[in-house]
């Protein structure tokens, strides 16, 4: 079984969607799950995970009407805002929905560094795990500080790391990235999506070899069972076909026991997402 733990639909608007650059333009196009089905199917992949790409209700309501008509969309991590007073109705209102196991702030995209130990965000966290829900942790390296002190705080609350923390691959940047994420990965509560390393490299000119010292250390610290595939699609894309990607995880746990490669693959999804 293969589970794709982070892929993402959109209905493609300019300004919406700003952060496509110049340099991913081949993505300023619509995303559906008719395009990503084709895919799967290419690829003997069973189902997937779909997350947020706007912060908005409006969000939510795309992405659980998608979930509603497609089966193998077997979970959405969605948005809600954490910092708002009447968040506790918000986290309320989805328990109605079963697909929606958790949500997600693009908190690489906040200028305070420290995001995420302020006192209104700590709060909307905080209610989290009462509701079963989970939470993805997208940040850049230079934000791992405030994740390490952030996870601290959660001792019982799920989360799960996504792309790695966004080291820069194509920099060659590892020892303060790596430093952090050990320490990270020490709190058993934390997992880490294997995810998003080809766009962290060079787009034209990355190599496996260049992407396995990254992949490596998440496996070491985090282990077998804290570690998930994850696609990125359609965002992979800029860098390499759905194939390659798939390609880059299976052949690097290729070394483990068949029943490890299955849970990276797959089982470990299924579990942290109770899908």
């Amino acid at each position: 079984m293969i589970i794709d733990s982070h892929q993402h639909f959109w209905k493609y608007e300019e300004v919406k969607h700003s952060w496509i650059d110049d340099e991913m333009a081949t993505i300023r196009r619509d995303f559906f799950p008719s395009d990503l089905e084709k895919v799967y199917r290419e690829n003997n992949v069973d189902g997937c995970v779909a997350v947020q790409a706007d912060q908005t209700i409006e969000e939510n309501t795309f992405l659980l009407k998608l979930s509603k008509e497609n089966d193998f969309i077997k979970g959405i991590v969605g948005w809600v805002d954490l910092r708002n007073n009447a968040v506790e109705a918000d986290l309320e209102k989805y328990t109605s929905f079963p697909k929606m196991k958790g949500f997600r702030h693009v908190v690489q995209g906040e200028p305070d560094h420290n995001f995420l130990l302020r006192p209104n965000f700590l709060r909307g966290i905080s209610y989290l795990e009462s509701y079963n829900y989970v939470y993805d942790i997208l940040v850049f390296p230079h934000q791992l500080g405030a994740v390490l002190e952030f996870v601290k705080r959660f001792p019982n609350q799920k989360f799960v790391i996504d792309h790695i923390a966004k080291p820069y691959i194509k920099d060659g940047f590892y020892e303060g990235w790596a430093i952090l994420m050990k320490e990270i990965a020490k709190h058993p509560n934390v997992y880490c999506k294997v995810s998003g390393m080809i766009t962290e490299a060079d787009y034209k000119t990355w190599t496996p070899e260049q992407v396995e010292p990254y992949m490596q250390l998440v496996l070491d610290s985090f282990g077998v069972d804290r570690i998930m595939y994850g696609s990125d699609w359609p965002v992979c894309l800029v860098a390499g076909s759905y194939e390659k990607v798939v390609s880059l995880t299976a052949n690097f746990i290729s070394k483990l026991s068949a029943s490890e490669q299955n849970v990276i693959m797959g089982s470990n999804a299924e579990a942290f997402y109770n899908l």
